[in-house]
């Protein structure tokens, strides 16, 4: 299969696929972190219409999300609703508008704007149900894919991810936005 990982800078989900034998490449405006060939460092935009028989989407969340609104909400910020609500319909454009490219898509974001206005995810996945010891909601909206099922579940009591954390690549981008590993794997598993 080609397969593109939209929006994807440090390749764990790119090189799952390529494990399994398949022609994928990950794309974001960001240089890989692996220093992988097969990055795009350029507007995914500029290569959604190539013939992709899957594409994993996972646009920024930044006007998605739910503590961004609630931050545009705030009383003493009257000024910032107008830029709010201009980002925020960008992004959704942006965000849906990956399923018009693919016959089989996966579009991930956290729980926010998409729920309400878009639709409900079709899954909600969390990194404890793939190997990993912590706490994080992951929405999927799927197009001809089936749901995700759980590889290998970690038991009780489960680390939150530290969203304020210092942790960040050079180029200021949160490390809590890479996919946690046993998630990739699953991904380029099941629907392989």
């Amino acid at each position: 299969m080609r397969v593109l990982i939209a929006c994807e800078f440090s390749g764990v989900v790119r090189e799952a696929f390529r494990k399994k034998g398949h022609e994928a490449y990950s794309c974001d405006l960001l240089p890989a972190l692996d220093g992988s060939p097969y990055h795009y460092q350029i507007d995914v935009e500029k290569i959604l219409l190539a013939d992709w028989d899957l594409i994993i989407a996972h646009p920024p969340c930044t006007w998605l999300c739910q503590a961004m609104r609630t931050n545009a909400a705030r009383k003493d910020r009257p000024n910032i609703t107008p830029i709010f609500e201009a980002e925020r319909e960008k992004a959704y454009q942006f965000a849906i508008s990956f399923f018009n490219y693919a016959d089989r898509v996966c579009l991930e974001n956290p729980i926010g704007y998409l729920n309400s206005y878009f639709r409900k995810p079709d899954q909600i996945i969390r990194p404890w149900m793939f190997g990993h010891e912590y706490k994080k909601d992951v929405c999927l909206w799927l197009k001809n894919l089936p749901k995700l099922i759980p590889t290998n579940i970690v038991e009780g009591p489960y680390k939150k991810l530290d969203f304020w954390s210092s942790k960040r690549n050079p180029d200021g981008y949160s490390l809590k936005s890479i996919t946690f590993q046993g998630i990739a794997d699953a991904m380029a598993e099941q629907w392989s």
